[in-house]
């Protein structure tokens, strides 16, 4: 089965919070020349600017955020649930050290200035438009910021305008 451009805004198969939350996602970056991917649980999905926007979150050591810095474009990757298996490796595992495609058997479909998989039901497109790093004196709740980051590596936030919107 194709993938199908769909308009975002129309799309209410899903909440986003569930999709994000609940389903998970792969974040990918890059070109056949080099590229990684990585789950994540954290981001939104919504309007900024007038722009149909999702926001993003790496931590610094994430291999991911060396492609997501040196390339225009990231994309969002939603499964079947079927694949959580290949979600949870991903989001556990190093693409310096494995070749995640080979591990899960995802096949990375490359197009559109960046890379998805063509296992998803949903995949977002999305050139980035905003960066900043998270700042510990912004944080109004300590409690959240001891919990979430007890060894100071706060996430890199990304804002993407959501170019392409593609479903199975």
């Amino acid at each position: 089965m194709e993938f199908t451009e769909i308009d975002i805004r129309k799309y209410c198969e899903e909440s986003p919070l569930s999709l994000i939350g609940d389903q998970w996602a792969l974040l990918s970056a890059g070109s056949r020349n080099g590229w990684n991917t990585m789950t994540v649980s954290w981001g939104q999905l919504g309007v900024l600017w007038n722009k149909n926007v999702a926001t993003v979150y790496l931590r610094p050591q994430r291999h991911t955020l060396k492609f997501v810095e040196e390339n225009e474009n990231f994309t969002l990757s939603f499964f079947p649930p079927e694949y959580r298996r290949a979600l949870s490796f991903c989001g556990s595992h190093s693409g310096r050290d494995c070749d995640k495609a080979k591990e899960t058997g995802l096949t990375p479909v490359f197009g559109s200035g960046s890379v998805w998989f063509e296992e998803a039901k949903l995949v977002l497109v999305c050139r980035k438009l905003y960066r900043q790093p998270l700042l510990p004196e912004c944080f109004l709740d300590r409690e959240t910021e001891q919990k979430c980051y007890p060894e100071k590596d706060y996430h890199i936030c990304f804002i993407g305008e959501i170019t392409a919107a593609m479903k199975r």
